[in-house]
């Protein structure tokens, strides 16, 4: 049923357009497993071996604070209607902050979004895909807007007392060098 590749695929890359949500999953050494939902179309397949998805602001920024210990990184992507599969994408990734140069090149890759804090790029060491078969079937409604219209509301200086706030650090005290490379 399984499968593995060494890259991404026309078919894959076609897949994982269609998909609407796709899950992050990273960890460090010690603490707690990352496993976040992502959705907004926030993601791009530059190459068979190169990925990169636009982080927004969020409750917390774990991805960020393992990525900056262990650069491992899973990105998983499920069909929820149409024939079954799962596809995961393994690799390494890096996080790209605001004031990195590749920032302003790689930003314009994505539909602007209130609250972009960080663009993570995942170098695709192997894609393996499974059956899917007991995933459910489930009806795409459409996007929630909440989130976009909570970073609008709090003006681009209320996001980064936000990210001073909330997003400095990881539940388990790591640190996500926000602060230092997103910041004025």
């Amino acid at each position: 049923m399984g499968k593995q590749f060494q890259a991404l695929s026309e078919a894959h890359t076609s897949f994982i357009a269609a998909q609407k949500i796709f899950f992050v999953g990273t960890a460090a050494d010690q603490g707690r497993v990352n496993i976040s939902p992502k959705g907004m179309h926030t993601l791009k397949v530059l190459s068979p071996n190169r990925v990169i998805w636009l982080n927004v602001t969020g409750s917390g920024n774990e991805t960020a604070a393992h990525v900056q210990q262990h650069a491992r990184m899973t990105l998983m992507f499920m069909a929820l209607v149409g024939d079954p599969l799962i596809l995961r994408v393994y690799g390494q990734a890096r996080v790209i902050h605001k004031k990195d140069p590749e920032w302003g090149g790689l930003i314009n890759q994505f539909d602007r979004l209130p609250g972009a804090r960080q663009i993570f790029e995942l170098n695709v060491e192997l894609v393996q895909t499974s059956c899917g078969m007991s995933v459910p079937y489930m009806d795409y409604v459409g996007e929630r807007q909440q989130l976009n219209n909570w970073a609008e509301a709090k003006t681009e200086q209320g996001i980064e007392d936000y990210w001073l706030a909330k997003n400095h650090t990881s539940i388990d005290g790591f640190p996500t060098l926000i602060k230092e490379k997103s910041l004025g």
